[in-house]
């Protein structure tokens, strides 16, 4: 579903107020029109788990860190970050990274069709800091390590094929990873108050042990457009990548990536923002903006990002109120979820099965704020299709 350019309509205190003009262009709000939340309405009181959802959707936890995968012998991993999930047979899989450093990787679940866990693993090994990531066409899940000169690692979800380094893909503070396979690129992030963003096109499609590292190149405005040149040395030693090419473009804190429908959305923490590139015509702009919003819009603290099928945006939030926050095609911001009782930690991981009825995602410190206390959700419901 084609999405609009620009943020038209934000969701504030349960009334919903449009905007005159385009928002980062700092637009006045008009008078609050009819009241509502959002696509899915109003959140309710929290569940069992603590969770406030919106009617006709119930939420179980799936896995904690260091305790056993529902009736598996797995223990499941510390500081559970980035995921996404694969089809396998009429069942499925999730995957998730682990964030702590050192051990890091990433592990998997298995469920049946009717949703029961049938099995968990490790997929991912003896890595550092293993943040976001991305799904490939060929499904595979990219795991990228947030440190200084950090790897991608190819890995298998089925726990059947060693993990590959991918060292072409460069050496940095990666974050996110988002797969085009119209333009065959891989989109990445750079967790740095000065990172810069890139794209891998390797020499073969579906093939990531060699290619050409590139970076966006674009002014110092929040729209325009850009092009991309080639990072002389993907290794990032002795000069980092982000200060190898002049005229790239900074932005702070790289987080969430996502494609869709020749547009890809990443993610900026340091300044609450969520960036637009128009891959048709090559031109980037703000889709969200905390800061011309003046702090009311429900969303702060953007991090991971995924989509569905519907065409929604879901933004999840490190720190803000522990909300998982939609964006609409029709520019609509509004809160889907807000976990309780768990400030000390952030939310992770959003990823959809592959039928689109469930939604996982992770509170990477639970309530003790701890990278022990993890915990892995599930919320099943009517979502949009």
């Amino acid at each position: 579903m084609e999405r609009r350019s620009l943020l038209r309509a934000a969701v504030l205190g349960g009334t919903s107020a449009a905007l005159g003009g385009t928002l980062w262009r700092g637009a006045a709000y008009a008078a609050p029109a009819q009241p509502g939340t959002g696509p899915y309405g109003p959140l309710g009181s929290p569940d069992t788990n603590g969770i406030r959802l919106p009617n006709g959707f119930t939420s179980r936890v799936i896995a904690r860190s260091g305790q056993r995968v529902g009736s598996t012998s797995y223990t499941w991993h510390n500081a559970p970050d980035g995921g996404a999930c694969y089809a396998d047979g009429t069942g499925w899989i999730y995957v998730s990274n682990s964030e702590i450093n050192p051990s890091g990787g990433a592990s998997a679940v298995k469920f049946s069709s009717a949703g029961a866990i049938t099995g968990a693993y490790r997929i991912l090994s003896d890595t550092r800091q293993n943040c976001a990531g991305g799904k490939t066409p060929w499904s595979t899940w990219l795991s990228c390590e947030e440190v200084s000169l950090g790897y991608v690692y190819e890995t298998d979800p089925w726990g059947t094929n060693a993990a590959v380094q991918r060292a072409a893909m460069g050496r940095f503070k990666h974050e996110a990873a988002a797969a085009d396979p119209v333009r065959k690129v891989v989109y990445l992030t750079e967790d740095e108050s000065n990172g810069r963003f890139y794209r891998f096109v390797p020499t073969t499609w579906g093939n990531l042990s060699s290619g050409k590292l590139q970076v966006m190149v674009a002014g110092s405005a929040t729209s325009g457009s850009f092009t991309w040149a080639d990072v002389p040395d993907p290794d990032g030693s002795p000069t980092a990548t982000r200060s190898q090419v002049s005229g790239s473009k900074s932005f702070n804190g790289g987080e969430g990536c996502h494609y869709a429908n020749d547009t890809v959305w990443f993610t900026t923490k340091g300044d609450n923002r969520v960036w637009q590139l128009n891959l048709l015509n090559n031109t980037y702009e703000l889709a969200y903006d905390d800061s011309l919003v003046n702090g009311t819009a429900p969303l702060t603290g953007v991090d991971n990002i995924t989509g569905a099928s519907s065409g929604d945006l879901f933004v999840a939030e490190d720190g803000g109120t522990m909300e998982i926050c939609v964006i609409t095609p029709d520019d609509v911001v509004a809160s889907f979820l807000r976990v309780d009782g768990q400030s000390g930690s952030e939310l992770t991981g959003p990823a959809f099965s592959p039928d689109g009825t469930r939604l996982y995602f992770s509170s990477q410190r639970g309530t003790s704020g701890s990278s022990s206390g993890g915990i892995t959700y599930e919320v099943t419901g009517p979502f949009r299709s």
